[in-house]
């Protein structure tokens, strides 16, 4: 099975490393340092599953240079979606699956509208991994995806990334309803993300405050909303107090979002797609997310990241070079 991974990142970079480690095909799609690196010292992950070092991986900037994949991992950053879609068209052949493994509920609309449903799939992934420095990928915990066709029918292609996915070691869900997975992560990782934010701090201080946490259960209350006013069968077991209490209080206590992370870096944030998202679609259903509004509002004037670090990014770290970690709440943090 060839495997095209469009965004070397935490997420793309983990995954796709693993997979080549076990025998498969597998491509990257990266720029800049990144892409030097793996040309150079190959690939390095490490992780308390084992370190993973591939002095030789396929890597490149050019999609022509790769051509049509079985399946192609769409892993880049949210901002990034729109400009790394004018990558997938060499990578397309007759039954290639294009799954967004993002964040965010509207990857797959967009992807959908830019290369067509039959070569959209759904997917979301669970892990905590991040770039240390070029071509070396850290992954401190969780390593899980979750991916299926938008009908939920079964297919060969993702029954075949089924098995090369268990051949490399992590947990692979072939889900038959893949719309409420990217919804129960989106409730969970808006919320986490959006109130460590805008409180710059980690999920300790704010489980720990009595009047954060309740703005935290407050602004998960609201996402599920969100997501039932759509017709999305979230589980009621997302908005459980108790559960949600214990799944918090069991992470690291210095556990940050990437979108923190990104804000302490001067870097882009995924805001307009996360708590941004949450009042967008909201109104759209006429359900109210005050909390979340506010987090947009608060946090709007550093969507678009530190203006010199914007230069960075564009000439050094699009298709990879980035923080990234998915997932949170009681199953997974970001």
């Amino acid at each position: 099975m060839k495997i095209a991974i469009v965004g070397a990142g935490g997420v793309g970079g983990y995954f796709g490393g693993r997979l080549a480690a076990a025998g498969a095909d597998v491509h990257f799609l990266a720029r800049g340092a990144h892409l030097q690196a793996l040309r150079t010292t190959g690939l390095r992950i490490e992780s308390p599953k084992g370190n993973v070092h591939l002095p030789r991986v396929e890597a490149t900037d050019d999609p022509a240079a790769i051509g049509p994949s079985d399946v192609v991992f769409f892993t880049v950053k949210l901002y990034d979606s729109e400009s790394a879609i004018g990558a997938l068209k060499p990578l397309l052949g007759p039954d290639t699956a294009v799954i967004p493994f993002q964040n965010g509920v509207e990857s797959v609309g967009m992807l959908t509208r830019a290369i067509g449903p039959r070569h959209t799939a759904g997917g979301t992934a669970y892990v905590a991994a991040v770039i240390v420095e070029p071509g070396l990928i850290r992954h401190t915990s969780m390593d899980s995806l979750f991916f299926g066709e938008l009908d939920g029918r079964p297919s060969t292609r993702l029954e075949r990334l089924l098995d090369a996915c268990s051949a490399a070691g992590f947990s692979t869900t072939l889900s038959r309803d893949i719309n409420v997975d990217i919804w129960t992560k989106f409730v969970r990782l808006s919320v986490f993300s959006g109130i460590t934010t805008v409180t710059r701090c980690p999920i300790g201080p704010i489980v720990s405050d009595p009047a954060l946490f309740a703005m935290l259960f407050e602004a998960l209350k609201e996402a599920y909303a969100v997501a039932r006013g759509r017709g999305i069968d979230v589980a009621s077991s997302v908005v459980d107090e108790n559960a949600v209490r214990k799944g918090y209080a069991a992470m690291p206590p210095e556990a940050k979002s990437s979108m923190l992370q990104d804000l302490e870096r001067g870097r882009p944030l995924e805001l307009p797609w996360l708590s941004g998202a949450v009042v967008r679609l909201g109104e759209q259903v006429g359900v109210p997310t005050p909390t979340h509004r506010f987090i947009t509002t608060v946090l709007r004037p550093h969507v678009d990241g530190l203006p010199e670090r914007r230069s960075v990014l564009d000439t050094r770290e699009r298709y990879g070079t980035s923080v990234s970690a998915h997932g949170v709440g009681p199953h997974a943090r970001r």
